[in-house]
Formats: structure tokens, sequence, C-alpha cells
């Protein structure tokens, strides 16, 4: 039996970050004063965990018949509380590349560094994080521990209020996007609402997720007859013969009244691996800001799924390699119409060597088509096992191998500051085996997270970089990286980029300063800019955004999320001169903690 230790809370402390401009700054102060009041509120909330902690994740035997178990969303909070405590020092076993984690897993990281924090007198952060997540998944193991009887349980239900102000933009494809990392969810300037339901299922080895809600977002006049053939001409698409388009926005965009599912998956755990059918989260990148294979950008797409949920230790390889685990998953994409509904495949392997370095290689390709290739077994084997370049002649035909991109990304908790910085990438190439063969050709998203200020635990901080405009002459009017010469409407699904929101041949960066009431609560102010180049857009495009957000527990059961967020953007093929737009979102979610 392995019992975990004890642990204590300490008190926290705020800060705020400001805009540049004048206008801007008081309008954003104002904004995230007010939202530091409502977390000031729940000061009392930093003493919840003062009390000595009782060891709750007991796991009778590691003998236990294993029991299937499903995937925690990419946007709980669950995430950033273990990449907190991954950069404080702990839970090694945790792959930052390689989203999402089933519950199961999650409780066999915690069980792996319970020693490590213990062991450490300066602790009581980590141990503070440790204890939290640990409550949360205490009734997985109860169920692991106990009859296996099948269960249901009503995970979450929520309410999301968001109010725009001004033209926001929803083109992450062309000029830019305002609300980023979403699931592709419908919002326009006015009065928007989600309102859901998650609930999930355990029996045996299976394993049952659901996440559905309705959505509504008002109409909006979208773009011109002649900006949407502009920007249709550019992705080489006849807006004559192709005028619907999923990537370009043309007007009139009517009312959005619909029932989405979000998620939906049925999962058989065998020999540690999961196989799923259905809706499912990615996250293949270890940034906060986007992740260039896959992310929740995009509505998630229907996929079979093969996906190791706990690391492999091969004798004598894993001695170089350290564990490793590996991931794929094959389905449709929807929104193509040039060629109209192709499919795409995924395969991913992440390798731990160390304790503190965690590298992963990833590649996507995009075949078939109504019209160019069908979907058959044939042409998917062609496809898997296509790594050169081929000719027009056989880009252009049935034998076409498919729109072939891949990434490599890493992180790695600095020497002599294991605890304090860890230093992160993500990379993209297109029609390469790997952005480490071809680095000039490939973007790149960099980062370093700052775990913690010195005298002041609960404040951490995050800056992270991001260019899809690499130095080659192949990086022009957009039809290099998320393009591709056959499937135009490139790594989308449903209109929006299925990987990192920066889009196409665009440079910025984000940065985030986050003050953490408790491992699930939060402050935070952020700041995001994007720039597209003026050769795919003509007169280029700019983003600022400004973010403050903040998210409070009432008592166990309650969350209340809200941020509000200020953009200023130019984009003079669209409209002429600096606009804005300011946003406003309040979240309510229940979370009933009930089994029936």
């Amino acid at each position: 039996m392995q019992i975990f230790r004890r642990c204590e809370q300490r008190n926290c402390l705020h800060r705020q970050v400001s805009g540049t401009t004048i206008g801007v700054r008081m309008k954003f102060i104002q904004w995230a004063c007010c939202f530091a009041f409502l977390g000031s509120l729940s000061f009392e909330s930093f003493a919840q965990g003062n009390a000595r902690c009782k060891d709750d994740l007991v796991i009778d035997s590691q003998y236990v018949n294993p029991i299937g178990s499903t995937y925690v969303p990419v946007d709980s909070w669950i995430y950033p509380a273990v990449d907190r405590l991954h950069a404080l020092g702990y839970v090694d076993t945790a792959y930052l590349g390689m989203r999402p984690w089933t519950r199961l897993s999650i409780v066999h990281m915690l069980k792996e560094t319970a020693d490590k924090i213990n062991d450490d007198d300066n602790g009581d952060e980590a141990c503070t994080i440790y204890r939290v997540v640990q409550n949360e998944l205490k009734p997985d193991v109860e169920q692991l521990n106990g009859s296996h009887a099948p269960h249901v349980q009503i995970e979450s239900t929520y309410t999301r209020l968001l109010g725009i102000t001004g033209t926001p933009l929803r083109d992450s494809f062309h000029i830019g996007q305002t609300i980023v990392n979403d699931y592709g969810r419908p919002y326009e300037g006015g009065f928007n609402n989600i309102t859901g339901f998650s609930a999930r299922s355990e029996a045996g080895r299976f394993a049952l997720y659901f996440r559905g809600e309705y959505q509504h977002a008002p109409s909006a006049g979208g773009y011109s007859n002649t900006l949407s053939t502009l920007l249709s001409n550019n992705d080489n698409i006849s807006f004559v013969t192709n005028p619907n388009q999923a990537t370009i926005p043309s007007g009139p965009i009517p009312a959005t009244n619909t029932f989405r599912i979000v998620e939906a998956n049925l999962s058989y755990l065998l020999l540690n691996h999961e196989f799923s059918f259905g809706k499912s989260d990615h996250w293949l990148g270890p940034a906060k800001g986007g992740s260039f294979a896959w992310s929740n950008n995009a509505e998630n797409i229907y996929a079979f799924q093969i996906d190791r949920v706990e690391p492999l230790n091969v004798p004598l390889l894993s001695r170089l390699t350290g564990p490793f685990r590996y991931q794929f998953f094959v389905g449709s994409l929807k929104g193509h119409t040039a060629p109209n509904s192709p499919w795409i495949h995924v395969e991913k392997i992440s390798f731990e060597p160390t304790d503190n370095l965690e590298f992963g290689f990833e590649r996507s390709t995009i075949w078939g088509g109504e019209g160019h290739v069908p979907i058959t077994v044939h042409s998917f084997l062609k496809s898997f096992f296509s790594f050169q370049n081929v000719p027009d002649s056989e880009k252009f035909s049935r034998n076409d191998p498919g729109a072939r991109f891949g990434t490599f990304d890493f992180s790695y908790r600095l020497p002599f500051m294991r605890k304090w910085l860890t230093l992160y990438s993500d990379s993209l190439v297109h029609d390469d085996v790997s952005p480490i063969s071809a680095p000039r050709r490939a973007g790149i998203r960099p980062g370093i997270y700052l775990s913690h200020f010195p005298g002041i635990e609960h404040l951490d901080f995050r800056v992270e970089g991001a260019n899809t405009d690499p130095p080659t002459s192949r990086s022009n009017s957009g039809q290099f990286l998320y393009y591709e010469i056959v499937q135009k409407q490139g790594y989308t699904n449903k209109g929006f980029i299925l990987g990192d929101a920066i889009g196409r041949e665009s440079k910025g960066g984000q940065a985030w300063l986050t003050y953490h009431l408790s491992p699930s609560e939060q402050v935070q102010v952020s700041f995001r800019n994007a720039k597209a180049a003026k050769d795919f857009v003509a007169g280029g495009t700019t983003q600022n955004c400004f973010q403050a957000s903040v998210i409070k527990r009432i008592h166990r059961d309650f969350e209340v999320r809200g941020w509000v967020q200020y953009e200023q953007w130019k984009a003079p093929v669209y409209k002429t001169g600096s606009q804005n737009d300011t946003a406003l979102s309040v979240q309510i979610t229940w979370f009933p903690h009930e089994q029936k």
C-alpha cells in the first residue's frame, strides 16, 4: 500500500499588467481592478487548505484489475495545475506535449511524485497543488479499489454569457481571430451564449464521455463580396464557382442557434492503450497560447484513436530514449470544399530521456477528398508510409499521398533553476520530414515559464513568441505553412485552423501574469499580439488584445469564470483605420460531485 504525504498552504499576493497607450491602459486597468476586487473577496479561500492534509489516494494493490478511465478535457483547470506542479520540479512522468490525459493516468503521475514532494522541506506550494488535484480524482481511486460496478456521473452543467461591442474578427485562416482556443464556437458582435453539460461513465475497461451544448450567436454583416473574392483568389479557389467557403465568413451571416456535441467518445482500455472512437480533445504541444500540430482552436473531429496512456519502457532502448508515449488518430475534416471532405491522420511520439527533458515528433497528413483521391485503405496506407516529395504529375493524380506537415517540440527544466524556469518550444514544417531537418523552413513558438517569484509563491509568469513566416522564398502569399496546393483550405476544420491560431504567414507573441488564489482559482492579466504579412493579406494585419480574467470557486460545487478583453486591430483590406472591440464574458459552472 502506498499512502500520499501531508502538506500545508500559504497565503499570496496579486499583480496587474497594463496596456501601452493611455486610452487602452485606462480602460484595461479599470476592468483589471474590477476583477482583482472580485478576486480579493475570496481571500479566505487561501486558507481553505491550511489544515493538515490527509493522504487520500490509496491504491490497495499494484495488481488491481485495470479499468477504463475518461479523458480530462483540455480546458480543465487540472492541466495548468499539473503544469505548474511540473515547473516546480515534480510530476516528472507528465507528458506536457501530449494531452489530454485520462483521469487515472493523472493519479499515476501523482503517485510517482508523492515521495519527492514529501522529501522536500520547501514543497508547501507543490503540496497544496497536489492535494487539490488528488481530491478531484479521489472518486476514481475509490472506483478502482471497489467493485468496478458500472456508473454514470453528471460531471458539470454550465452557461456562458458573452457580450461583444464593436466588430470582432473570426477568420483564423486569413485576417485574424478575436477569441482563440474555444472549440470553434460561434461569436459575433452582440449577445452570445453557450449552455451545456458534460457526463462520464465507466464500466470495466469501457469508458464513455459526453459534452454537448446549445450555442447562440447573433447575425452579422460578414465580408463583402469584393473581399471574399480577393481572399478566395489568394487561396487559388474560384469564388464564382465556390461561393460557400467555411474559411471565408462571407456576409450576410445568419444567427446561430444550434446544439453541438463538443466531445463524445467511447474508449476501451487494453494493455495501457485507450482504443476510442468519437470526438475527443487534443493538444499536441507544450505551449499555452497554441499548438502547431493540434489544439482546441477548432471544433473536434470524429476520429478513431489509439493512445498509449501510460509511459512505455522498452529494455535497452529506454536506456537511451527514456520512457515514451505515442498516439495515433484518423478522421474526416468538415468545411472543406476544395476538395470536399478530405481526411486527416495524425501520429505523435514523445520521449523523456531525463526527468527534466521531454521532446516529441509529430506528423499530420491531409489526404483524399471528393473528385481527387478516394478514401480507402489503400489510399490511407500510401499516405501513411509516404515520406518523400512527389512530382506534380503524381500530386494532381489519384496517387497523391496528401498534404504533409510535421512538428517537433520540447520542454526542459533549466539547470540550476529546475524549480523555477522551464524552457520550451514548438515548431512546424510543410513537406519536410521534421523541423529538425529543415529549421530555416520551420514555423516556431518558443516560450519560457517562471513557476513563481521569489517570496511570492502564488505568482507566475509566462511569455511566448510565434512565427509562421520563416525566411524561405516559399513563404509567400500565405501559401506555405498551413496551406497546400491541392488541399487549398489547408489545416482547418469548419473554417478554423486546427493548430495554432496565430495563422498563416504571421508573427506575434503572448504573455501571462497569473496570481493563484488556489490551484483551481486565479486572477490573470495577459496580452496577445499578431501580425500577418503584407504579401499575404493586402496591407497586412495587426491585432493587440489585452485581457483580465478571474476564476473563483464558490464552495466546492460552483465555479464563476469571468474575463474582459479589449482588442485593437488593423486590417485595411477589411475596414479602414484602427478598429476596436470589447468582449465581456461570465461563465457559471455547477459540479454536482455525485454518482448515480
